[in-house]
């Protein structure tokens, strides 16, 4: 398979949206999850097609998205969701908050589990929950689920959990063990497990993604998945993801949704989401390789030239989770990072309580792009800087200042 080459700059900063609109000319943006890849071909046709016909309407009770992604969990994670019910709406994010008001009564703790995608926190309580929080555990070769803190969430009385698989920002794909076990506890202490799985098609060759409904009969009776194809083919902006669900209980929550949770999904997005899972596994292919080059490239760059700097290599998504905490630049280096290396990326503490010495980079980008942006760092002097700002919940830098 042929890596996918990123887009030229001058197209790069043509662009319009939250990456490259976000900051100055000057700054390279390596923070929120977008990739500088072109389009995949089959979404292009799809959404050219689709304005040729005029055909931006309401997306209709029966379309074409069902079906490619019951194909595409078939072939690429031998998931069968023949007998599953499907329900599309906006985004994962909106999902998640539906799902909650639908499981948890007003103050309830929901369980998530730091470092984790910012927005979570927000979603928690947007839902009229309250948040608790059982950050991962260290193994010793990995950050992993702390399976007796979730004992302890949930014996004293958290309601529901949010689930990051494979989780965001470190890139971990759970095992099928933690999440079997996981499954166990909820059916013990009757928690409702929301597993968010957007980053599920971009793991590596190598590694093992498993959905959290496919590890047992007891995850399927009370779980969720929700999955878009927004992250994997880089259309975040078009507004469709999938609900999931299983068991018997679950699909009557999401039979029982109100109409305006389905009818919020985008009709571009549905299409260019169809056309994904259908015809763009070439495409996803291609990435995954030019993402599996980016993750060697930066593992050498660290080592020569920011040899203080730990990670642990991804094994999904184009997320590089680093810990800064032995170049003394405080709880948020990636303040210290912007203003003095002109290089975006989202901090550490905005995942979290153990994301203090922490910053995320994204780098779904070019080769050039990711040395250019190691080398401005390495420039930066060791040793401790100024006092930095709090970090936005949902991972978004402060503006560059002059």
């Amino acid at each position: 398979m042929t890596a996918i080459s990123s887009d030229p700059i001058d197209i790069l900063r043509s662009r319009t949206s939250e990456k490259w609109a976000e900051h100055p000319e000057d700054v390279l943006p390596m923070f929120v999850a977008e990739m500088d890849y072109p389009l995949a071909e089959p979404i292009k046709t799809a959404l050219h097609d689709a304005i040729e016909r005029g055909d931006a309407g309401y997306v209709a009770s029966s379309n074409p998205l069902g079906d490619a992604f019951r194909g595409f969990a078939r072939r690429r994670w031998n998931w069968d969701l023949d007998e599953a019910r499907l329900l599309s709406t906006a985004d994962v994010s909106m999902g998640i908050v539906e799902l909650l008001r639908q499981v948890t009564k007003p103050g309830d703790p929901v369980v998530i589990t730091p470092p984790v995608y910012p927005p979570f926190f927000d979603l928690v309580r947007e839902a009229g929950a309250s948040v608790e929080t059982v950050p991962l555990t260290d193994a010793g070769d990995g950050l992993r689920l702390d399976l007796s803190g979730l004992d302890r969430a949930f014996s004293s009385g958290a309601r529901a959990i949010v689930l990051c698989n494979p989780q965001n920002p470190i890139g971990h794909p759970h095992s099928r063990d933690d999440l079997a076990a996981l499954a166990e506890l909820a059916a013990r202490y009757d928690v409702r497990v929301l597993s968010d799985e957007i980053h599920a098609p971009l793991v590596q060759p190598g590694a093992t993604f498993t959905p959290y409904l496919s590890v047992s009969e007891t995850a399927r009776a009370s779980g969720f998945a929700l999955h878009s194809a927004s992250k994997a083919w880089n259309i975040a902006g078009l507004k469709c993801a999938v609900l999931v669900a299983e068991g018997d209980e679950p699909s009557g929550i999401l039979d029982g949704m109100p109409y305006e949770v389905s009818w919020r999904t985008g009709q571009f997005g549905m299409l260019a989401s169809a056309a994904a899972y259908a015809d763009g596994e070439d495409w996803l292919d291609g990435v995954l390789e030019a993402i599996a080059g980016n993750i060697r490239l930066l593992d050498r760059l660290l080592r020569d030239h920011l040899p203080e700097v730990n990670w642990q290599r991804p094994e999904a998504s184009y997320l590089a989770w680093l810990d800064f905490r032995g170049c003394g630049w405080g709880d948020d280096p990636a303040e210290r990072i912007l203003r003095e290396a002109k290089v975006a990326l989202s901090p550490g503490p905005g995942f979290g309580e153990p994301g203090a010495g922490f910053a995320r980079m994204n780098i779904a980008c070019s080769p050039e792009l990711l040395e250019e942006a190691v080398s401005r760092i390495a420039a930066i002097p060791r040793g401790s800087g100024e006092s930095t700002p709090p970090a936005d919940r949902r991972g978004r830098l402060p503006a560059a200042t002059p």
